[in-house]
């Protein structure tokens, strides 16, 4: 352990090195720091050299000294602690980049990052590996090249940095310097023979990040370099690319390149790059004009290359049909929404429904029609991506769960604003109950996938974040179904009670091992809390679930019953303690800790709860006297468990 001293030393000197200094978009400044009368008392001097390495080696919030004087640019500290504390210049830390948490980063990593030219030649110098990588198998050249810190680039190329080596996800140093637009940087790699056409884990190549970022003189360079016209792992060329992004001067450069992109190729872009002007620029004028480009494309050559014969009609895009001659065009002009519908079909025929923008501006259109108070077409739209995104996508996936929360707050919006109007007028209509089945239904056949999926997991590889979100959303689905529940003997109540018992028959359990009836008494999972329809804890969930099966006395991970984590919610609503106790939880049950559902209560008594002598049984008093009066072995066998929980 560190003497006390020295502990008030090391928070000093951290202190210092984490002082606010913006390094992004600020020359590298000297600041005046007197090693010799300061740190000298206190490393050397004062100090063992043992006690100097424990003080130099170790980390607050995950950083070591000498990480942060790196990644705050003080060079008189980190020359200090190499030369005159031999910190160890490997060592890494956690270091925050515009908000973002980098573990595992290096020293090296952070001055190349942070952009201060003296401290990375400071640290090569003295003997830093200047390929050594963040866990996400960041470089320092690939830091340097993120932010254009040229100079940088050119002293790590320079002193052995090897420019092909790629993060985790496979992208390289040319890549991210053409997404962000670093031309000169761009150009140095090139000059270096960088791979113009290497792939990332994805199947993008530079030439993807330039059409995506709009940088046009990088592309025209990476062209002069051979790069090609690669698909990715959507079937994206770097021209479709550009045309999702609404790079229009890129789109116009490729499609001039003859040699490069064929006549099916240029149909295709500008029908695609008219469908972002729709949605994405909210220019119609500037849509129809791309589109009837791409008509004359279609019919003025030979051979004509008509559109593809057209899938069934979509309800979802209220049965428009994609516009097949030039004369029809001219009517969409009258009829914007049939042009916004046109977008969607044209998206979806040309990306396919794999590509993430083809269900995001689905979901997208959606969002608009339910602020103008178009409810109803909001909702078949979105289950329309909904299904898009189940069909292709692998269960739990966040695109699924980002639509699933998506339903979970307009059905609370829905019923919380019920009957009031809209900022465009309208009055919010109820909703209708069949299609909040049919949504929770869909999120409960997704937890069941998810759930089968893991369960292939090795228990000790399982991360249960996905499942956990999704069967939390799914619960508030179904706290909205029960905020009203149907009365008894009506094919309503059968049908809820049905769908909530195909939860509780999968047994999911998320974070912590929590069910679905731990979960609904927990404040803690409430994802929604401006709305009382679905607030957690739910008295009334809770009852549905008991009601379909849901064990009162199964336990979570920390040894809590549903009852504790009712305690625990602060304040305890009275009606859910009852309704967990009249199904037969154990008032007087201790959790992992040993504590009783009265011993978590906080600012409230027991008495203000429940009625602790009316769930206080003979056979528990009992229990609690031989538990404190007999050993285990003692127990018969079959009383040991009712015995040990009290």
């Amino acid at each position: 352990m560190l003497k006390q001293p020295l502990v008030e030393i090391f928070r000093a000197l951290i202190k210092f090195c984490k002082s606010v200094y913006h390094v992004r978009h600020r020359s590298l400044r000297k600041i005046p720091f007197k090693t010799g009368s300061v740190l000298s008392n206190v490393f050397l001097e004062l100090r063992g050299k043992d006690e100097v390495g424990q003080l130099v080696g170790a980390k607050t919030h995950g950083a070591t000294p000498l990480v942060m004087a790196c990644r705050n640019g003080h060079y008189d500290v980190a020359e200090y602690l190499i030369e005159k504390c031999d910190a160890d210049i490997e060592q890494p830390g956690s270091v925050v980049f515009d908000g973002e948490t980098i573990e595992g980063a290096p020293p090296l990593w952070c001055a190349a990052a942070a952009g201060h030219s003296a401290l990375v030649k400071l640290l090569v110098r003295s003997g830093a590996q200047v390929n050594s990588t963040t866990k996400t198998n960041s470089t320092p050249l690939r830091a340097a090249c993120f932010d254009g810190h040229y100079a940088i680039v050119q002293y790590l190329v320079q002193n052995g940095a090897d420019i092909e080596v790629a993060n985790r996800h496979g992208h390289t140093c040319l890549m991210i310097a053409c997404y962000k637009g670093h031309i000169r940087i761009a150009k140095y790699l090139l000059a270096m023979n960088a791979d113009a056409n290497r792939k990332s884990v994805k199947g993008n190549t530079a030439l993807h990040d330039c059409a995506e970022s709009g940088s046009l003189e990088i592309l025209k360079m990476l062209v002069e370099h051979g790069a090609r016209m690669d698909v990715d792992s959507y079937g994206m060329t770097p021209l479709l690319a550009a045309a999702v992004t609404g790079h229009t001067h890129i789109v116009e450069h490729l499609i001039g390149m003859r040699h490069l992109v064929g006549r099916k190729e240029r149909i295709d872009v500008l029908e695609l790059l008219g469908a972002t002007y729709v949605d994405k620029k909210r220019d119609m004028i500037g849509a129809m004009e791309l589109w009837r480009r791409a008509m004359e494309e279609r019919y003025s050559e030979v051979p004509i290359m008509p559109k593809p014969a057209p899938p069934p009609a979509v309800a979802a895009y209220d049965f428009a049909r994609e516009i097949t001659d030039p004369e029809a065009l001219d009517e969409l002009l009258a009829d914007p929404d049939e042009t916004r519908m046109q977008a969607l079909v044209i998206r979806e025929r040309i990306l396919g429904p794999a590509h993430p923008d083809t269900s995001y501006y689905i979901r997208y259109r959606g969002a608009i029609y339910a602020d103008a108070g178009k409810f109803g077409r909001c909702i078949e739209l979105w289950n329309y991506a909904l299904d898009m995104q189940r069909s292709i996508l692998e269960p739990l996936n966040p695109m699924t769960q980002s639509s699933l929360f998506s339903f979970t707050e307009l059905f609370s919006f829905m019923i919380g604003e019920e009957g009031r109007p809209t900022s465009r007028g309208r009055r919010v209509p109820p909703v209708e109950r069949n299609e909040l089945v049919r949504v929770f239904n869909k999120a409960v056949f997704e937890v069941k996938l998810g759930k089968q999926m893991l369960d292939k997991v090795p228990a000790c590889e399982r991360d249960l974040s996905f499942l956990n979100r999704v069967l939390v959303i799914t619960l508030h689905l179904a706290c909205l179904l029960t905020h009203k529940t149907p009365p008894p003997d009506t094919e309503a109540h059968r049908e809820l009670h049905e769908a909530i018992y195909d939860l509780v028959r999968i047994n999911a359990k998320g974070k912590q091992g929590r069910d679905a009836l731990q979960l609904a008494c927990s404040r803690d999972a409430t994802v929604i809390a401006r709305y009382r329809a679905c607030e957690f804890p739910s008295p009334h969930l809770a009852k549905a679930l008991i009601t379909t099966g849901a064990d009162v006395m199964a336990r979570d991970a920390d040894g809590n019953t549903a009852l504790h984590l009712a305690a625990l919610s602060h304040p305890c609503p009275p009606a859910l303690a009852k309704t967990l106790l009249d199904a037969g939880a154990h008032l007087d049950a201790v959790n992992g800790e040993g504590k009783t559902f009265e011993m978590l209560l906080k600012d409230q008594t027991i008495y203000d709860v429940v009625e602790p002598l009316k769930y206080t049984t003979l056979a528990c008093l009992a229990a609690r006297v031989i538990r404190r009066t007999h050993k285990s072995p003692e127990v018969p066998r079959h009383l040991q468990a009712f015995v040990a929980m009290h």
